[in-house]
């Protein structure tokens, strides 16, 4: 029987977002490529410290049995082999060995490999890879690196905050807001409450999540999913959003509806082992308190040529 991933949640990770390679970074970026691999086959026997989406990773390996193994997390870099060789050595010293597929790309677009790989969401520290990732339709988000990481008060959760508008939902409000104001935009969603919203790039992912979790009650890992809406909506606009939910028949845990309050605060107190916001600046003060990833999509987020 050929393999397969088709029944797991697959989650496809740079080196960078998993493993903290700023110093190797800093390396590459003001020497050049040669220094770097030199630098990483200096340190194969060194595991690299954990990075910002860590946490995430072995939370949601902890859903695998002998049996079941409904996670598979793929290491996708444009790291050369040689590094790749010290990323799996990291992997096993902290504990991951079940990441046991990878693909290093030596400098080139990795994110073409998300498709054969079928993936349910692409953690990158590199924005043009994260940018074309979501073009192609895949949930994806540059991940900050240098956020606060995540703690361990939450041992058998996972816990995975979102933004709504351009991220579990499409931008279709937020270009009312930015053309025309506030006032516009609340009588928007108050004309179309019973309207559910379109689908927004990371709908996949909660669908995926929510999956999981059924899966995970019946397998008695002893492991859930906690997920949040944390959103700058206020009353009246909560309404469309929660109907929406209601009409994917997709449940989140916890929902915040703050109006524009600043997010990092409400964050810290929720805990999470990611946050996903399409905006910067939420993004930044997410950061000061908690794993965070920048979304790459909607009206917020004009599209740039080159990345890095």
């Amino acid at each position: 029987m050929a393999v397969t991933l088709d029944d797991k949640l697959v989650v496809a990770i740079s080196s960078r977002a998993l493993f903290n390679f700023e110093e190797e970074n800093r390396v590459f970026e003001h020497d050049n490529d040669r220094a770097y691999v030199d630098l990483q086959r200096q340190r194969l026997d060194v595991p690299a410290a954990p990075g910002v989406a860590f946490s995430l990773v072995r939370k949601l390996l902890a859903f695998n049995t002998p049996e079941h193994q409904r996670v598979e997390v793929v290491l996708l870099s444009r790291n050369d082999p040689v590094s790749g060789m010290r990323v799996f050595r990291s992997c096993h010293a902290h504990g991951l060995p079940t990441i046991q597929r990878g693909v290093f790309t030596q400098g080139r677009d990795p994110f073409r490999y998300l498709r054969p790989l079928g993936a349910h969401l692409f953690l990158s520290a590199n924005e043009a890879d994260v940018r074309e990732a979501l073009h192609l339709g895949y949930p994806a988000a540059r991940v900050v690196t240098e956020s606060v990481q995540a703690g361990d008060s939450n041992p058998n959760e996972v816990r995975i905050a979102f933004d709504g508008d351009a991220v579990l939902f499409s931008d279709e409000a937020e270009r009312v807001y930015q053309a025309e104001g506030l006032a516009a935009f609340q009588q928007h969603e108050t004309d179309k409450a019973a309207q559910p919203l379109p689908d927004g790039p990371f709908k996949p992912l909660l669908a995926a999540l929510h999956r999981l979790q059924s899966a995970g009650e019946a397998g008695g890992t002893g492991m859930r999913i906690r997920t949040a809406l944390v959103t700058a909506r206020s009353a009246p606009a909560h309404e469309r959003a929660i109907r929406t939910l209601m009409d994917w028949n997709i449940a989140v845990d916890e929902a915040m509806f703050l109006g524009g309050l600043p997010k990092g605060e409400f964050l810290r107190e929720f805990e999470p082992d990611f946050f996903f916001d399409d905006q910067t600046g939420h993004v930044t003060s997410a950061a000061r308190h908690v794993p965070a990833g920048h979304v790459n999509s909607g009206i917020s987020n004009p599209a740039r040529v080159g990345g890095g």
